[in-house]
């Protein structure tokens, strides 16, 4: 057991990672030493940072918590604290169920473990993150919360109503980060083309991402999480004009069918859903949207679910992950709708869907074969460097393997790569010399 060194394990999406980056620095400029993830803690001190989204994240989240407070039972930890959505979300329950946790924090209040582990006075650190990801990229979180009302989500239960970090404050972190080496930014938010409306009305996205690109170091901007209703058109031009913003866009859709739309409560239609992936299409050519569909929803019919799959085959999303649904404490359609549509099905629409699209991302890779591509080295693997193009997202989409014997590359780096073979999810390449 290491005194004063804190391990934090974070659950969940990119947003709880930026979080629990934000605590690090924290915990470091006030001399404490921190870990990330470790395989094998070796803290005295210990911190979950919870997801609460859906069920399996909920469980993921209550077994980290239950194998630490056995840690901490059996005299391996000296102190457990818990943080995040599901502590936002079921403090009382969870201080009931497990009373081994020395306090729990919800979403925002994290910044007061530091007081509470005894430090009277607190050094700040200006808002500097221990960047947990490798050096040349970093997560930007916009804002927090949503003003949707999703009928499936429990996020605005969680993180309350949409606010807006200042624009300025957003570009001086980002410049911040660009002094210590990073290079590429992915911008996230629950709803990010809502960007601003709560400040003064207006979307500001587009001018924020148009700024950013302009701060010299920063070689590539990409996109999470908007929303499909009055998309803010002014951000198009700016992916199609600014050379460092990346041609992708990551764009929840959901579902298809109106009736589906409707019960959802997304304030989209069919129609408007194709017109607004066609006029994206025409107006930023090349990009590369990932979306994410939901199977199973109350009220699913047979129909519904292949209106899904005939979108899927026409939309022929360069990205693309789905999920069953799964009924959500205190949402609309866990109020309002029976859960009707039994597992067996869900699970049967879920790996018809997930096939289809595997073949069609087999396709779109197989037409990148003999193209000359900018791929950014993210690490060295066995064999291969392991690295992305613009139209890649660390973690979640594919990669381009490179082999390690051809030539010695630098972590970090980006490197003209030219595509020789692919598979469903993966590129393979090699550097093309100068």
């Amino acid at each position: 057991m290491k005194k004063n060194t804190i391990d934090i394990i974070t659950m969940g999406c990119s947003k709880n990672l930026v979080d629990s980056e934000t605590l690090m620095g924290l915990f470091e400029a006030n001399g404490y030493h921190c870990t990330h993830d470790s395989k094998n803690p070796q803290g005295e001190i210990a911190v979950v940072n919870t997801c609460g989204f859906i069920q399996d994240a909920k469980e993921e989240s209550i077994n980290t918590i239950l194998e630490l407070a056995q840690a901490k039972d059996e005299g391996r930890l000296k102190k457990l604290f818990v943080m995040g959505c599901l502590s936002q979300r079921y403090q009382k329950e969870l201080e009931q169920e497990i009373p081994q946790v020395d306090k729990y924090y919800g979403k925002f209040n994290y910044k007061e473990l530091l007081r509470d582990l005894g430090k009277g006075e607190m050094t700040l650190c200006d808002g500097q993150r221990h960047i947990t990801t490798p050096r040349h990229y970093a997560y930007i979180k916009i804002s927090e919360g949503c003003d949707r009302r999703c009928a499936y989500c429990a996020i605005p239960i969680i993180t309350g109503k949409h606010q807006s970090r200042p624009i300025d404050d957003i570009l001086d972190e980002v410049r911040q980060l660009v002094e210590n080496g990073t290079r590429e930014f992915q911008i996230i938010a629950q709803e990010l083309t809502y960007y601003g409306i709560d400040i003064d009305g207006k979307r500001h996205i587009a001018e924020l991402i148009s700024r950013m690109a302009d701060i010299k170091g920063v070689r590539w901007i990409r996109l999470h999480y908007a929303y499909p209703t009055h998309f803010p058109w002014e951000l198009l031009e700016v992916i199609r004009e600014k050379p460092n913003v990346c041609k992708y866009l990551d764009i929840a859709l959901q579902h298809i069918s109106d009736h589906m739309l409707e019960r959802m409560h997304r304030n989209v239609t069919k129609r408007e859903t194709y017109e607004l992936i066609e006029r994206i299409r025409r107006e930023v050519p090349g990009i590369h949207l990932r979306t994410t569909l939901m199977v199973g929803f109350p009220g699913e019919t047979d129909d519904d679910f292949e209106q899904l799959l005939e979108f899927t085959r026409k939309a022929r999303f360069e990205r693309m992950g789905a999920f069953a649904y799964s009924e959500e404490e205190g949402t609309y359609s866990a109020l309002h709708y029976d859960d009707d549509v039994p597992e067996t099905t869900k699970q049967y629409r879920l790996d018809k869907l997930m096939a289809l699209q595997q073949r069609i991302s087999a396709e779109l890779e197989a037409e990148k074969v003999g193209k000359v591509m900018k791929v950014v080295v993210d690490r060295k693997e066995g064999d291969y460097y392991v690295g992305r193009t613009e139209y890649c997202s660390p973690e979640v989409d594919p990669e381009v393997l490179i082999p390690a014997a051809d030539r010695r590359l630098r972590v970090g780096q980006m490197y003209d790569v030219r595509i020789t073979d692919s598979e469903e999810f993966d590129l393979y390449g090699e550097i093309v010399k100068k």
